[in-house]
């Protein structure tokens, strides 16, 4: 009866490795993941094997929450490439991308804005991959903004939610043979 601590602390294990597997944001799951070494550390340390709890606190929970922190947060984000300039028509750009952020956050993804000094040089970063999309003024001309994205997926996302206009997929494959 002494010993019903050890069997809590050990249903944890369980139970934390299911939460952080459920888990949509992948933030949340960092933190239970982190929770999970924390208890994984803690029954080793308990069941007499201090070093291989000291060695799951150090390497299996502070390095790799540490290295799944800097790859979910620098994959988590659409570069959105734009021409830098002002405009009159600058409140419905600004409504552009608040509608953008908006559903993109729905997917726990950021909006990086990345300005550029003309149509060629916009154009140039999207063919080398260092943007996801570009935002550009309509070529009617209607005050309107058109969006150019190479990423399937965050097509995807964004076609449904904003009007079919506004949105188009190009395939990387065919800039390339635009060039040639």
């Amino acid at each position: 009866m002494n010993d019903i601590y050890l069997y809590v602390i050990t249903a944890l294990l369980p139970l934390s490795a299911c939460l952080t597997v459920l888990q949509v944001n992948p933030y949340h799951a960092l933190v239970i993941r982190g929770i999970l070494g924390a208890i994984a550390a803690l029954v080793y340390a308990m069941f007499g094997a201090a070093d291989v709890g000291l060695t799951e606190a150090l390497v299996g929970t502070m390095l790799a929450i540490t290295l799944y922190g800097v790859a979910v947060r620098s994959s988590m984000v659409m570069r959105l490439g734009i021409v830098e300039k002002e405009d009159a028509n600058q409140e419905k750009f600004n409504q552009l991308v608040d509608h953008l952020r908006t559903i993109l956050n729905q997917y726990h993804l950021r909006l990086e804005l990345v300005c550029y000094q003309d149509k060629n040089e916009l154009n140039q970063a999207l063919e080398n991959r260092d943007i996801h999309g570009t935002c550009q003024e309509s070529i009617d001309n209607d005050y309107s903004y058109h969006t150019v994205t190479r990423i399937q997926r965050l097509y995807e996302i964004i076609k449904p939610q904003l009007s079919s206009s506004l949105i188009t997929y190009i395939n990387p494959s065919d800039i390339k043979e635009k060039q040639l």
